[in-house]
């Protein structure tokens, strides 16, 4: 097991999607032999913790999560914590090393987390937000539509039996789409419809290393 000694530390919360996704992508660099060696420390998003200045001097936007560098450098968005790690810790990282290929699972996380995740949040804090936004039944079932098309290209995907978004291994957009697909198991909601290449997937990613040292729902 290789451990990065460098002093980083990341501020995430539980559920929430976007730290769920960074927290797969530190899991799986463990499982492959390489920890980042990362301190956690949640921020209390219910208690408004994340909207107090002490976190707002770390991101201004006070969202979740956040990478602190050992020369108290913030860094605030999940992909670009996670570029970050791929960058600066290459070795047993999970992106392709040939251009098209790196292209291709970036562009799959991008559609995933575009086209679904931010729709999935969208759905859940119109319905039964924990952070306590109002209930809003004409933004769910906009966000339910709008999702579909995504969905659909995803299913179709699975459909020549590859057991991950990008094939046989976990890739950055399984990770974002297991995030959103836990942030909605948090209000027991569904979005999956009848597609059962999904719904095995999500099975699968669910009992994989990573999603069973992370996913909790």
């Amino acid at each position: 097991m290789i451990m990065v000694l460098i002093k980083m530390i990341l501020y995430t919360v539980p559920i929430a999607p976007d730290p769920t996704k960074v927290m797969l992508y530190i899991a799986e660099r463990q499982i492959r032999g390489f920890n980042l060696g990362i301190k956690e420390i949640v921020v209390n998003t219910v208690k408004g913790k994340h909207k107090e200045a002490e976190h707002l001097t770390r991101n201004p936007f006070g969202t979740l999560p956040v990478l602190e560098l050992e020369d108290e450098t913030f860094i605030f968005e999940s992909l670009s914590i996670i570029q970050y790690f791929e960058e600066c810790f290459p070795e047993k990282a999970l992106l392709p090393k040939k251009a098209k290929e790196r292209a291709k699972a970036l562009e799959l996380e991008r559609i995933t987390d575009l086209r679904i995740l931010n729709e999935m949040a969208r759905y859940v804090h119109a319905t039964k937000s924990p952070l306590g936004f109002p209930n809003n039944p004409e933004k769910a079932s906009e966000a339910k539509t709008r999702i579909q098309p995504a969905l659909d290209y995803l299913e179709c995907s699975l459909m020549d039996e590859r057991d991950f978004l990008m094939g046989d291994a976990v890739s950055l957009a399984d990770f974002t789409l297991a995030s959103g697909c836990q942030f909605l198991r948090f209000i027991k909601a569904d979005l999956f419809g009848n597609r059962p290449k999904l719904r095995s997937w999500d099975e699968r990613f669910r009992n994989s290393k990573s999603g069973r040292l992370v996913l909790k729902c």
